[in-house]
């Protein structure tokens, strides 16, 4: 069924104060969602912390709906799935994890259009293990070369690690593909789908991943400082968590412990259980809707957006890859990208600008210092994007 736009709006008070298009930084909340944080909180000051926490969970660190609530959104088992302050902790909890098990010479593959905080972390375990961090070239297209990918496997190649929406353009990497080289190698395969989750259907079995990684805030529309990790069970049970606390594992006896049968193991002991309330409301939300559908009009609004701005004289769209999402990227000749930013915030139009700190090889490849995001979403409308390039033309033109 087609998205009730009227519908989804009015469900979104942010709607009337701002036009948002910058939902890969943090999508604006949908009623229900707000309502649900600000319901945990009034009552935890009504009764106490760990007395409302076992109103909406088993005990006062779980919220057992949520488990169920992911493992519906992305189609893995509940056991799978740990939930996290956000999506760095999830990545870094698996990565370094893993990262622990590497020796010098092993092999690590990632993307050109990698993101920063990742890369960052490739390059201190290299540093640390003597693993080499390598890149795999992007295809005529600009997303990830699959048949690069298959020339460069050996069996030094220890992880394949892959952001699927990178932070500075439309692209979409080929999950899919990258699944089926890495399942075939037998190497662990990690997807950053922090761009992803909450624009477009996702189902980590179809896609092949071993660990995927998630915020709240972005398209699923859920609180910030929310996040969680899909970690399948094969490798989760190759390599132990970097730290370990009371929730992670048992103390058994003075001089051993044992960790945690499922993904919870990755979490610890203290949530912000407002927050997850409020997570759980985003993704139930999103899945009322429906992903095929929220994909469908994110794509189409972000088309209809990529196509005015390709005819806007003095401006470049910048978006890569054979597949494209709801993030639109772009240049103004003689402007910079803050200026832009800062001149359509003074009309009530909120984008952000993606610079080459954010993405260095992929931005360095293509001569660009930064790059001005703007990111749709269901809720966003064609009426919207009109105000949007009436704004920008007046930036351009000073006014």
């Amino acid at each position: 069924m087609p998205i009730d736009i009227d519908k989804a709006r009015a469900e979104t008070p942010g709607c009337e104060k701002v036009l948002h298009f910058n939902n890969a930084g943090a999508a604006l909340m949908p009623a229900r969602v707000i309502d649900a944080v600000k319901g945990h909180t009034d009552l935890e000051a009504m009764i106490g912390g760990y007395e409302a926490a076992e109103r909406v969970g088993e005990s006062s660190n779980e919220v057992t709906a949520l488990y169920d609530s992911i493992a519906q959104l992305i189609n893995c088992n509940r056991h799978e799935v740990a939930v996290v302050e956000n999506a760095t902790v999830a990545w870094c909890q698996a990565f370094y994890g893993l990262s622990a098990t590497f020796e010098p010479g092993d092999r690590i593959l990632t993307a050109e259009a990698e993101y920063s905080s990742n890369y960052i972390a490739y390059l201190q375990t290299a540093k640390k293990t003597g693993c080499v961090v390598e890149v795999v070239p992007s295809d005529e297209t600009g997303q990830l070369s699959v048949a690069a990918l298959e020339n460069m496997i050996d069996d030094r190649v220890k992880l394949i690690s892959v952001t699927h929406v990178p932070t500075n353009g439309g692209l979409v990497n080929p999950a899919a593909e990258i699944g089926r080289v890495a399942r075939n190698a037998g190497i662990p395969y990690l997807l950053d789908a922090c761009q992803s989750v909450g624009q477009m259907p996702m189902d980590v079995d179809a896609i092949g991943c071993d660990i995927l990684t998630v915020t709240g805030r972005k398209y699923l529309r859920g609180p910030r400082g929310t996040g969680f990790l899909y970690i399948g069970g094969e490798v989760m049970n190759r390599f132990e968590p970097p730290f370990l606390d009371n929730h992670a594992a048992r103390w058994t006896t003075p001089d051993t412990y044992e960790l945690r049968p499922d993904a919870r193991r990755f979490e610890n002991w203290e949530f912000n259980i407002a927050a997850l309330v409020g997570l759980d409301e985003a993704i139930r939300y999103a899945l009322e809707w429906g992903l095929d559908a929220i994909h469908e009009r994110v794509n189409h609004l972000a088309d209809t957006l990529r196509g005015q701005l390709a005819a806007t004289p003095g401006v470049t769209v910048r978006d890569l890859g054979a597949e494209t999402c709801g993030i639109v990227t772009f240049t103004v000749d003689g402007r910079t990208s803050p200026e832009i930013r800062h001149g359509l915030a003074e009309h009530a139009i909120n984008v952000t600008d993606s610079t080459i700190f954010s993405t260095r090889l992929d931005m360095q490849r293509r001569d660009l210092e930064s790059v001005v995001r703007a990111s749709v979403h269901y809720y966003n409308t064609e009426n919207e994007i009109e105000r949007f390039m009436d704004a920008l033309s007046a930036v351009i033109k000073g006014k």
